[in-house]
């Protein structure tokens, strides 16, 4: 049995996960890979009481890690892009193989850490970027190999799902919900990334990466965030069938991509639908397989851990037969990924929830459907309720047929101009998938 000697940059909720599972479970991660992975060195700036590091090198500088002769591979933990691309070029170049949980540095620096790491004949593996605990990466990298992927979708950001959840079961307000996500650990002091949609954005472009075997584009997806969806928005969509979810979505459409992130309103019958609190789900379209959907911990000290840990263990199997992990780190060598362009935000088709605030009067549908109409818009169904007592006006919630959002937002434009019109209207997705 050979060795593989580890070394850990960071100590926070997901090393001291690393950290807790190595010291709970060495000898099956030995028995399973025929491996010894011995955990060596852990950098980190201070002790975290949440693990045992006693028996391990500890240096204050994470540098040092890298700098060790005995370190095999460096696992870099410390999230981030500035400090943490050059602590991965540098591990790179000192001929070591690296593993991380870091969905921005792979999404903005991907394609130049893989060229690098192909160049020097060591593995960069990521596991653990996309959906926390749950296998997406070698599912789509090895075991869906042989298929042609269409499609990828899926929750993959635990904070905005938490969010919707408890704003569609308890309806309680987006500020309410956000302070307790930040409060019980699930939404950073700065939640931006998370609520913007920028966090799901990178993991979508690396799902994209591939599936479709295509470059990674950190600025590919169109992305929306959550922070305009309303409990009353909730309500309708419970009423018309459906639940509310921020999905990442990527299709291929012959030679061209759809890329986005959004709030999404999904039939109730749909498995994904259904996936509340701070869990993943991702939903993958290939032809051989059909469907698949996993679901799981999106994030989270064991589950995330637990995603390094098996990095670390297919590196030591593959590594005790040979000195080079033979398995491409986007599926095809990064000098053979194709880059295809991106469907114009404009050209993309669906249906679409549209909520309005008018006067209540008679005429003022037919205006609004007139309009829908110039542009080639059906109405597909309508819910209109009462106004409240005293007001003048009502809301009203209009499900289009498939329409390019282009021409939707023509008719916006017009429609908001007007004078029955209160505000702006607002618009969300609907996505259906296939039938359930």
């Amino acid at each position: 049995m050979s060795s593989l000697k580890i070394g850990i940059c960071g100590l926070g909720t997901v090393g001291s996960g690393v950290v807790n599972i190595f010291n709970a479970h060495h000898g099956l991660i030995q028995q399973r890979c025929n491996n010894d992975l011995e955990l060596l060195h852990v950098g980190a700036r201070r002790d975290n009481s949440d693990c045992d590091t006693s028996d391990y090198r500890v240096s204050r500088d994470i540098f040092e890690v890298v700098r060790d002769p005995e370190v095999d591979v460096v696992v870099e933990l410390i999230g981030g892009t500035t400090v943490a691309r050059d602590l991965v070029t540098q591990a790179i170049e000192a001929g070591k193989h690296v593993v991380t949980a870091n969905k921005a540095l792979i999404a903005e620096f991907g394609n130049e850490l893989i060229a690098l790491a192909e160049r020097a004949q060591v593995a960069l593996r990521f596991e653990a970027a996309v959906a926390g605990g749950i296998p997406i990466i070698k599912v789509l990298r090895e075991s869906l190999a042989a298929n042609v992927v269409s499609g990828v979708a899926g929750i993959i950001n635990g904070t905005g799902n938490f969010i919707l959840t408890e704003m569609a079961h308890e309806g309680r307000s987006f500020e309410d919900v956000l302070a307790e996500a930040q409060a019980l650990g699930y939404a950073e002091a700065d939640p931006t990334f998370d609520i913007d949609g920028t966090d799901a954005a990178h993991k979508l472009v690396i799902l994209a990466s591939l599936a479709f075997g295509i470059p990674l584009d950190a600025n590919a997806a169109v992305t929306e965030g959550i922070d305009t969806v309303t409990p009353e928005d909730l309500d309708f969509a419970k009423e018309l069938g459906f639940s509310v979810k921020h999905l990442g979505i990527a299709r291929r459409s012959g030679d061209a991509l759809d890329l986005r992130v959004h709030p999404t309103l999904i039939p109730i019958n749909r498995q994904i639908a259904r996936v509340d609190g701070v869990l993943n789900a991702i939903m993958v379209e290939a032809d051989s397989v059909g469907e698949i959907v996993l679901t799981g911990p999106g994030a989270g000290s064991l589950p995330t851990a637990s995603s390094v840990c098996g990095d670390l263990m297919d590196l030591g199997r593959v590594l005790n037969h040979s000195l080079v992990d033979p398995t491409p780190t986007l599926g095809v060598p990064s000098d053979q990924l194709q880059t295809l362009p991106l469907i114009p935000r404009h050209e993309v088709a669906g249906v679409w929830y549209l909520r309005l605030v008018v006067e209540d009067r008679p005429g003022v549908m037919a205006e609004i459907s007139g309009l829908l109409s110039a542009r080639g818009i059906s109405i597909e169904q309508l819910v209109q309720r009462p106004p409240a007592e005293g007001s003048s006006h009502v809301t009203v919630v209009i499900l289009t047929d498939a329409v390019m959002c282009g021409h939707l937002d023509s008719a916006i434009l017009d429609i908001e101009t007007l004078p029955a019109l209160s505000g702006s209207v607002v618009r969300l997705r609907v996505e259906s998938f296939k039938e359930a």
